[in-house]
C-alpha cells in the first residue's frame, strides 16, 4: 500500500487482529508457494427471485448476514446447471413459492452468517423476522464455497504465516517507497527470509516495481549504501514526485530520504521569491529545485558526481533553470568561496534572470490566442539570505566556514552596506544534524537540554561564545526522530555581523 508522497508505512508490532480467516501457516517457507494460501469457507448464499430484494434484505437483517472485513455479503455466482444442484442444498420453500434451481438468470446471492455453514441450518439460526420475510418470496438457499487464496490476505498476514514464531514480535512490513522502488531495512534474522519478504511486498503493491534491502549503513562521504534486490526489477532509476516537481535519479548511487519530504516544503516555504540561496549539499535538488520554481535563486551544490549530473537533469526537467545554478564542489569550498561564486553567476546573467515567453494564452480584448513575452527580473539582494546545510551526519563541522565569510575577501560591513544597500543581512544558516545520547542515561535529557548540547557544539565549532552567539537566538526544529535515542534536528541562526566580518 501506499501512503501518500511519503511513501513509508509504519513497522508492524505483533500481529493483532481480529480477522478470523487467517492464511494456511506454512512456517520457514523461503520461496513463496502462492497455492498454498487457499481457504474454502463453507456458506450458505440466499438468491432472491426479486433483485431489488437484495437491498431490502441487506439493510433490514443486518444481523442475518456476513459482516466480515474484505469479504462482500453479496456475490456473484456462475451459473449452476440444473443436474449440478444438489438437492440437499436447496431449502425447502412455502408451497406457494416455487423454487429458483432452473433460475439461472440470477447471478448475485447474499452470503448469510458464518454460524450457517449449511442449507440445514438456516431456519434454525435466521432471525424471525428475516423468515418471515422470507416467507412471503420466492427465494432459494444455496451452499456455496468461498474461496480464499494468496490475492484475499495482506503482507502482514502472509508474513504472519510463514515466519518462524520467534520473529512474530515485529514482522518486518516497514518500508519506503521511493519511485517504483520500495527500500527496507530488514535485521539480521529477517535476512534469510528477506526473498520471499521482498515477493510479498512487490505482489500486494502494485506501484512498486523493485523491492530492496540496505546490505550496510551509510558509510560513503556521499551517503549512499549497498542494497539488495529482493523481488522485482534490477532497475534502481527512479523518478520520485515532491512538491509539485519530479526529480530523477539512480537510487543506488545517491542519497534520497522520502522521509524528509516535509521538511523540504517547510525550508522552502521559509524562502521568498528574489532571495539566494546557498544549498550545500544540494543532492538531486530536493530543496533548491522547489525553490526555483518559487524564483528563488540558487547556488545549488553536491559533491557527489552521480548527484551532480541528476541534479542538472532535474533543474531541466522541472524548468528552473534560470533561477538555479549546479555546483559540483566540495562543501567547504563551496562556503569559503560562495560570495565569490554568486558574483560570477550574476555577472555571468548580467544581473538579471531571464524568464523565456511562449506560454499560449488568449486575449480577453481581441479573443486571439497569443504568447507570453520574454521577461527580465533584476537580481535585487547581491548577496545570500540563506543557507542550507543537508548533511546531518557532519554539517555542523562545516559552520566554521562561514567564520570570517566576508573578512576573508577583504569586505567590512559598513563596504558592504555602501556597495549593496541598507537591506544587506548576514545569512541565515539553516544546518541539519543528530545528536545521539547514551540509552542508559538517567533521567532522559529533555528536548532543551539536547537543544542545549548542540548549541555547545556549535560555540565550540565556530570558536565563540554565548555573548556573540547567543543561545536565544537559535530556533530548532525536531525533523524526526532517526532512532529512539538519535534525533535529527534543524538549527536555524542568523550569522552575526562580528563573525561575518571577523
Amino acid at each position: 500500500m501506499r501512503f501518500g508522497l511519503v511513501l513509508r508505512r509504519t513497522m508492524s508490532r505483533a500481529i493483532e487482529t481480529t480477522f478470523k480467516y487467517e492464511p494456511p501457516v506454512h512456517r520457514g517457507m523461503k520461496q513463496l508457494d502462492k497455492s498454498l494460501f487457499v481457504k474454502k469457507l463453507p456458506v450458505v448464499v440466499l438468491l432472491l427471485k426479486n433483485p431489488k430484494n437484495i437491498s431490502v434484505f441487506t439493510k433490514k437483517f443486518k444481523d442475518d448476514i456476513l459482516r466480515t472485513p474484505r469479504i462482500p455479503f453479496v456475490i456473484r455466482l456462475g451459473e449452476t446447471p440444473k443436474e449440478d444442484t444438489d438437492k440437499n442444498d436447496v431449502e425447502p420453500v412455502q408451497k406457494k413459492s416455487k423454487s429458483l434451481a432452473n433460475d439461472n438468470h440470477i447471478t448475485k446471492g447474499i452470503i448469510l452468517k458464518d454460524s450457517i455453514q449449511d442449507v440445514s441450518q438456516a431456519r434454525g439460526k435466521l432471525t424471525s423476522n428475516a423468515l418471515e420475510f422470507l416467507d412471503e418470496q420466492e427465494y432459494e438457499l444455496r451452499n456455496h464455497e468461498y474461496v480464499l487464496d494468496y490475492d484475499f490476505w495482506k503482507v502482514e498476514e502472509i508474513l504472519n504465516a510463514i515466519l518462524p514464531e520467534e520473529y512474530l514480535a515485529e514482522i518486518p512490513t516497514g518500508f519506503t517507497i521511493v519511485g517504483h522502488v520500495a527500500h527496507l531495512n530488514l535485521r539480521k534474522e529477517f535476512k534469510p527470509f528477506g526473498e520471499i519478504i521482498g515477493q510479498v511486498i512487490l505482489d500486494k503493491n502494485s506501484t512498486i516495481k523493485t523491492v530492496v534491502d540496505k546490505v550496510d549503513s551509510i558509510a560513503t562521504k556521499f551517503r549512499t549504501f549497498e542494497m539488495n534486490v529482493l523481488a522485482g526489477e534490477p532497475n534502481l532509476l527512479v523518478t520520485q514526485r515532491e512538491s509539485d516537481c519530479s526529480f530523477t535519479f539512480d537510487f543506488s548511487k545517491v542519497y534520497w530520504n522520502s522521509r524528509l519530504h516535509t521538511e523540504h516544503a517547510r525550508l522552502v516555504s521559509l524562502f521568498k521569491p528574489g532571495q539566494i540561496v546557498g544549498d550545500v549539499f544540494a543532492g538531486v535538488g530536493p530543496f533548491s529545485v522547489p525553490a526555483g520554481k518559487k524564483k528563488v535563486i540558487v547556488l545549488s551544490n553536491d559533491l557527489n558526481p552521480e548527484s551532480y549530473k541528476y541534479m542538472q537533469q532535474n533543474i531541466i526537467d522541472n524548468k528552473v533553470g534560470n533561477f538555479v545554478e549546479p555546483l559540483n564542489l566540495d562543501g567547504r569550498e563551496f562556503i569559503r568561496d560562495s560570495p565569490k561564486l554568486l558574483q560570477q553567476f550574476i555577472e555571468r546573467v548580467q544581473g538579471v534572470i531571464t524568464v523565456p515567453g511562449g506560454k499560449k494564452y488568449k486575449d480577453k480584448v481581441t479573443g486571439e490566442t497569443k504568447r507570453t513575452p520574454e521577461t527580465k527580473i533584476p537580481i535585487k539582494n547581491q548577496f545570500f539570505d540563506h543557507y542550507v546545510m543537508n548533511l546531518p551526519d557532519s554539517a555542523l563541522q562545516f559552520l566554521d566556514e562561514f567564520v570570517g565569510l566576508y573578512s576573508r575577501y577583504g569586505f567590512t560591513y559598513e563596504q558592504m552596506v555602501q556597495e549593496h544597500g541598507e537591506q544587506f543581512q548576514t545569512p541565515w544558516i539553516h544546518c541539519h544534524c543528530f545528536h545521539k545520547y547514551d540509552a542508559e542515561e538517567q533521567p532522559e535529557p529533555s528536548m532543551e537540554q539536547l537543544h542545549e548540547r548542540v548549541y555547545q557544539q556549535i560555540l565550540q565549532i565556530m570558536k565563540t561564545t554565548e555573548q556573540e552567539l547567543p543561545f536565544n537566538q537559535f530556533q530548532f526544529h525536531l525533523v524526526r526522530k532517526v532512532a529512539p535515542t538519535k534525533p535529527m534536528f534543524c538549527v536555524s541562526f542568523q550569522l552575526p555581523q562580528s563573525l561575518a566580518f571577523i
